[in-house]
This record gives structure tokens, C-alpha cells and sequence, in this order.
């Protein structure tokens, strides 16, 4: 397989760094979900999300090579970065805050 294919970033340290964070972007989600000062529509939004990625339809069938997982791809991004624009600023800055600190103190 050529690497001319696949995408640039895939050879870059920040596909990398991507990886080595979802632990924390999956706290950073957990915890915004039961805070309570996040009302419940980014709630719904989140559900929502998971639901999509778990259930068989699809807006494009994934038969269809390349497209058809993109498009899941595509609304699963949507979906988190929705959840997110639609917390509270000030809940998400605090969170992210409590997240860093304790990475820093597991070393």
C-alpha cells in the first residue's frame, strides 16, 4: 500500500496526540453530561449522537465504499462538537481545568 493514499496528518504528531487525549475528551464528555448546570438539549444532542453511532441506519449506506463510513464519521464529530458549543462556557472551561490538573498529578 502507497502511503500517497492516506492522509498527510496520519504521519504527523498531531494524529498522535489526537489518540493520546481521548481519554480526557471522553472525562471531558462524562462530566459535562451530569453537571448539572448543562441543561438538556446538549444532553439530548449527546444521546442523541450515541444513538446514531449505535443503531443500523444510516443516511449513506456503508456498502457505498469510503462514503458511507464518512458520513458517520461526519455526524459523530458534528454531534460532539454541538454538545460542546452548547454547555455552558463556563462548565467546560471548569472541567477541562479539573481534567488538566489531574493528568498533571498522574505524572
Amino acid at each position: 500500500m502507497s502511503t500517497a493514499s492516506l492522509p498527510r496528518y496520519l504521519f504527523t504528531g498531531r494524529f498522535l496526540q489526537v489518540l493520546r487525549h481521548l481519554p480526557s475528551f471522553a472525562r471531558l464528555y462524562w462530566r459535562l453530561f451530569r453537571d448539572r448546570r448543562v441543561s438538556i438539549l446538549p444532553k439530548a444532542v449527546l444521546v442523541l449522537t450515541l444513538v446514531y453511532v449505535m443503531s443500523p441506519f444510516d443516511v449513506i449506506p456503508d456498502f457505498i465504499p469510503v462514503i458511507g463510513e464518512m458520513d458517520d464519521v461526519a455526524i459523530v464529530l458534528f454531534g460532539l462538537w454541538l454538545f460542546i458549543r452548547l454547555c455552558p462556557p463556563q462548565a467546560v472551561r471548569e472541567t477541562v481545568r479539573d481534567i488538566a490538573a489531574r493528568a498533571e498529578n498522574r505524572g
